[in-house]
């Protein structure tokens, strides 16, 4: 039971939206993996919630870009990839790519 529950990491916005998202895409960032790991002790790790410091438009489409990511990782070299640039308003670009580099997205926006 508790190995089901540590499947899943609560990503809260400033504005109170929360997102679930599995261990394994929040693990795609580099400071969310930082701040879940289990040898950290930090908050995060032991309530298995990370407060984002964005809005939920931002957090959502982080979470959108984490499962990208995850679920293209380990695609062969021939396979297509779809960009994932479409899928970003220009009016959210910009505090997109600054959390991007917070959260180690590694994302072009």
């Amino acid at each position: 039971e508790k190995d089901k529950m540590n499947e899943w990491v609560r990503l809260t916005s400033t504005d109170g939206y929360d997102f679930l998202v599995k261990r394994k895409v929040a693990m795609c960032s580099g400071t969310l993996r930082n701040s879940l790991s289990a040898e950290s002790r930090f908050s995060e790790a032991l309530s298995n919630t990370c407060h984002i410091n964005e809005r939920a438009v931002i957090v959502e489409k982080l979470c959108e870009y984490l499962s990208y990511k995850s679920l293209y990782e380990g695609a062969k070299k021939n396979e297509e990839i779809p960009d994932f640039q479409e899928r970003v308003h220009p009016e959210i670009s910009l505090e997109l790519l600054l959390a991007a580099d917070y959260y180690d997205g590694q994302f072009a926006v």
